[in-house]
């Protein structure tokens, strides 16, 4: 199977790839937009402190960065599952180049993810991708997270976030946020991976997606394979970002029920798989398509 057919995206993605006006946050690394299968993808860098376009294809932090990228916005029909290429990607870099990764995950400290976040909703974003593991936890760090967290929340962005890859049972004070959907990681059967966090935040209001054998963009214009949830948050993302581009006027709320609805009380660590058929087939019952 397909990771495309395991959530059902492909129905949804052959009614949209999106639209412009649809702006996807990436809080990640910087993105190597001359990449060919980028370079006619709507691509607006947040300025910060550091660049959101690559200096080194090959480093770690434009690696991932890109091979997110590709999941969202990649031009349909490369190596990538490119979801919703029409939307904009808002780059927001919070991982050096020259930087070592947590595995391959970037890492933030709290203070400066949540920076970036506000940065972001206040750029225009309606939902951000979060594919980053927190780094140095401390408790004023964490209450500025927190903030930012439900800044976003009170401007209706949706924060989705990868669940991490510890293998442990747990949570972060970005799962256990009442407004993120934290995204654990499954084979292409729909089994979780052993490496993915779980836990019960994770599994009352998160959801699974592909995060074995992902491909997606590398460098020198050849496909890359990854491995963990950072691969599994931008399949959520995109599907976020594509029933908006098909509901434009849907609230935050909407969005969330029509994804997260259906799936009974949870009493489980591991949250169910994302079906984004379903998910549009109760947004058209909203809005009466």
């Amino acid at each position: 199977m397909v990771p495309l057919d395991l959530v059902k995206l492909s129905s949804l993605m052959a009614r949209t790839s999106g639209k412009r006006e649809i702006s996807v946050g990436l809080i990640d690394g910087p993105v190597n937009a001359s990449h060919p299968d980028l370079a006619s993808s709507n691509i607006r860098e947040i300025p910060s402190t550091l660049r959101g376009t690559c200096a080194r294809a090959s480093s770690t932090a434009c690696m991932h960065g890109t091979f997110v990228a590709g999941i969202l916005a990649a031009r349909r029909g490369s190596s990538a599952p490119a979801i919703c290429p029409e939307c904009t990607l808002l780059v927001r870099p919070i991982f050096a180049e020259g930087e070592s990764g947590n595995g391959d995950m970037p890492s933030a400290t709290p203070a400066e993810l949540a920076a970036a976040i506000v940065e972001t909703v206040e750029a225009g974003a309606r939902v951000i991708n979060l594919s980053a593991a927190l780094l140095r936890p401390s408790g004023k760090g964490e209450r500025e997270l927190v903030q930012a967290l439900d800044f976003a929340a009170a401007r209706g962005v949706i924060t989705v976030a990868a669940a991490g890859n510890q293998g442990t049972v747990g949570s972060s004070v970005i799962t256990r946020h009442h407004w993120v959907i934290p995204v654990a990681g499954c084979e292409l059967s729909g089994r979780p991976i052993g490496e993915s966090n779980f836990g019960s935040s994770i599994g009352r209001h998160g959801l699974s997606a592909p995060a074995q054998d992902i491909s997606s963009l590398g460098k020198n214009g050849e496909p890359r394979s990854f491995h963990g949830t950072s691969a599994a948050a931008p399949f959520v993302t995109g599907t976020i970002a594509l029933l908006l581009s098909e509901f434009p006027s849907a609230t935050d709320t909407d969005v969330k029920l029509a994804l997260l609805q259906g799936m009974g009380r949870r009493s489980s660590v591991v949250p169910p798989v994302l079906d984004a058929a379903a998910a549009y087939q109760r947004m058209a019952a909203i809005y009466g398509r």
